[in-house]
């Protein structure tokens, strides 16, 4: 196998594989997927069978659609789960089809009760969903299914072959999820670093538009730091070895280390820029995060292909071109420039050694969800959660999209509620933004699915539902729109292949397609809404919350400094999760109606604001481990601070209308030491603190705005 390997790596066709196809996963869940559909299709029309063909290749789909990213032992779990709930869905729909109002029945119940039970992790999530889309799918080929009981054994037949293959091929290779979530973690990290490269030269203007782009890259960053982390814990639940792991869990922790750099700031932007004497280093730091954001996104792509990681040469000259820069102009450089060269030094230094051998002995912990399945469905069962009020508005909407199918006779009404499953999202605005994509993707695929089929014999029929088929999953995630414009190909091609009506089961496709997103729309317009500009209080509170604790962790990392971080990593990322959903309130506002548009513009100061607090945070605590900066020079001020961010956090929960004097006059005496410190290093600390306390008093004086129009 190795002289095998050795040899394809010399033929120019196989590098080039590897950089084209496996560096992007999309396009290997998209081919995997297209090849068990490919042969149970091909090899089913071979035989004159076109209903098993498709049927087969239906629930092939489904199997794809619904896999979860586990260690093999957790999926092989989730396949035998997810073979048992399909059965129970499919089989349900065929016994109860001669009993229409015992379906409709069923059908909503059986939403309620598989939605909340994914909300239990992840695994049960997309099981759950794969469930529900096949008892769609059977309801859909009822009708033609040649015996009751032929198409839920299809459908299950399909959705278990491609298991068995997934399954078959992360055996091959049984760490490559963890390859993939590490190289998602990596490459959203790239786009950070380099949109954070445009801050360098920027004014007060462009550094608030920068900041806002930022934090929309940061929920991206967070979100795959949180899937490495449930990846990785799968994995070690499933080892009773952690030996292979310890590499995995090394690239995490730094990941996560390069990501605290990256999110770090000294001083606002837009005050080093206007500093002439600092214009060449200005420049220089551009290329740098330029450049680091080029080698993060190589890493990444080395993770994918099992390429070896080359740190590029130009990264070390520029890194140390600056560095000499820097140390021939040491006396009117600015503190916060070195501080910030340091950091994007060590970020080059980190990558530069990622493959080399490093200390493993001390696994780092993990956060995991200690909570009982017992305990997680107490949870759930609330009117309250926001999951469970999902699976009651989707229930309704089944009930209402199958109420309407049925007493209509609605040719192919089925289809109304598959419209429903795909496009009901949890909240408002995501509902909206899926609306609008699917019918332009109906329309679309259906313009250009029936002039393309016209062209194409039936063998190239089933060429073309295969490329459709691919191309849909390619899409799917990153843009849905274009993803349904394919599937609704797929659709066509499916139908012209079983009984040559492909053509003429579009206009209802079309029909049903509006009657669903019309259904969707009414009910999560009228049944908890949840505004977001009813949300923001709450969020707001929630940020200085979990800023606070984030503050509080540094500092007893400076006090304390640990070989476990547990619970600093865990404060961090609970900041960072808070501020992901202050952003995304603020994103989402964007696409509720105008009259529930309030406070748009307060959301977006806030939303740049609190990401610059992070960003002097992370500062703060990116600095905790140097040496001789064990003893932190302000905490002086520790109890004085905490004790102002706990009374706004305070007055920001509660009722009351008074003014918050103890932040601003923090603000002061910190100013005050601050003129007063010589050296360097004492010196930034007291800016770092200065700029987080002027912040949040920047935020609490936007939480006014709150105040007044709840009260107006």
């Amino acid at each position: 196998m190795k002289q095998l390997s050795f040899y394809l790596k010399k033929l120019p066709w196989y590098t080039s594989f590897r950089t084209s196809f496996l560096s992007n996963p999309n396009r290997l869940l998209a081919f995997k997927a297209t090849l068990v559909i490919g042969i149970l299709v091909i090899s089913m029309v071979s035989l004159g069978l076109p209903f098993y063909a498709v049927t087969l290749g239906l629930g092939a789909l489904a199997g794809a659609l619904s896999e979860t990213d586990d260690h093999p032992n957790g999926r092989f779990k989730s396949m035998i789960l997810k073979v048992i709930s399909f059965a129970i869905s499919s089989f349900s729909v065929e016994l109860l089809q001669p009993y229409p109002i015992l379906l409709g029945v069923g059908l909503g119940l059986s939403t309620i009760i598989f939605i909340v039970v994914g909300g239990f992790s992840e695994r049960y999530r997309g099981v759950t969903f794969g469930a529900l889309l096949v008892g769609i799918y059977t309801m859909i080929g009822a009708q033609i299914s040649p015996n009751w009981y032929i198409q839920p054994i299809l459908l299950i037949s399909g959705a278990f072959i491609y298991g068995m293959f997934s399954y078959i091929l992360l055996r091959l290779k049984p760490y490559s999820l963890l390859e993939e979530q590490l190289a998602r973690g990596f490459s959203a990290l790239s786009l950070y670093l380099n949109e954070k490269s445009k801050l360098f030269p920027s004014n007060k203007d462009t550094e608030k538009e920068i900041r806002a782009r930022l934090s929309l890259l940061n929920v991206q960053t967070v979100e795959a730091l949180d899937r490495c982390k449930e990846v990785l814990n799968s994995y070690g639940e499933s080892l009773s070895n952690q030996e292979p792991l310890k590499p995995y869990l090394y690239y995490f922790m730094v990941l996560q280390s390069l990501h605290e750099r990256a999110a770090s700031s000294h001083e606002r932007y837009d005050l080093l820029s206007n500093n002439p004497s600092s214009s060449d280093l200005i420049g220089g730091i551009r290329q740098l995060l330029h450049e680091l954001s080029h080698a993060t996104q190589n890493f990444a792509e080395s993770l994918l292909t099992g390429v070896a990681y080359r740190h590029p040469i130009a990264l070390g000259w520029l890194t140390k071109t600056i560095n000499n820069s820097l140390e021939n102009n040491k006396l009117n450089t600015p503190i916060v420039l070195k501080l910030l060269i340091l950091n994007l030094t060590q970020s080059h230094e980190t990558l530069k050694s990622i493959q080399e051998n490093y200390d493993t002995d001390l696994l780092p912990q993990l956060d995991k969800n200690k909570r009982s399945y017992f305990e997680r469905l107490k949870l759930l069962l609330n009117f309250n959660h926001p999951r469970m009020q999902y699976a009651i508005r989707l229930s309704i909407s089944f009930l209402i999209g199958y109420a309407v199918y049925m007493y209509l006779q609605i040719e192919k009404g089925e289809w109304i509620i598959l419209t429903i499953l795909f496009v009901l999202q949890p909240s408002y605005s995501e509902t909206r933004k899926r609306l609008l994509q699917r019918i332009l993707g109906t329309f679309s695929g259906v313009i250009l699915g029936v002039l393309l089929i016209k062209l194409f014999s039936f063998s190239g029929q089933i060429v073309l539902m295969l490329a459709s088929a691919y191309l849909f999953l390619f899409w799917m995630k990153r843009k849905y729109s274009i993803g349904i414009i394919f599937m609704t190909i797929f659709v066509l091609c499916a139908f012209n292949i079983i009984a040559n009506k492909g053509v003429d089961v579009m206009i209802p496709r079309l029909i049903d397609t509006l009657i669903g997103a019309f259904i969707t729309f009414l009910v999560v317009r009228f049944l908890w809404p949840n505004w977001q500009y009813k949300k923001l209080p709450n969020l707001l509170s929630e940020v200085i919350l979990k800023n606070t604790a984030y503050l509080k962790a540094i500092l007893n990392e400076y006090k304390f400094p640990v070989n476990n971080d547990l619970n600093y990593r865990i404060a961090r990322r609970e900041a960072h999760r808070a501020d992901n959903a202050l952003v995304m309130a603020w994103q989402n506002m964007q696409l509720d109606p105008k009259k529930h548009q309030k406070l748009k513009n307060t959301a977006f100061t806030l939303t740049y604001l609190n990401h610059a607090l992070l960003s002097y945070l992370s500062a703060l605590g990116a600095h905790r481990n140097q040496k001789g900066n064990q003893t932190l020079n302000v905490l002086v001020f520790e109890n004085h601070i905490l004790k102002a961010l706990d009374e706004a956090f305070s007055w920001l929960s509660t009722q009351n209308n008074s003014e918050i004097k103890t932040i601003e006059n923090s603000l002061e005496e910190i100013s005050t030491q601050l003129l007063s410190k010589k050296e360097e290093a004492t010196q930034i600390q007291y800016v770092l603190l200065y700029n987080i306390t002027e912040v949040t008093l920047q935020i609490l004086e936007q939480a006014k705005l709150f105040k007044q129009t709840k009260n107006s």
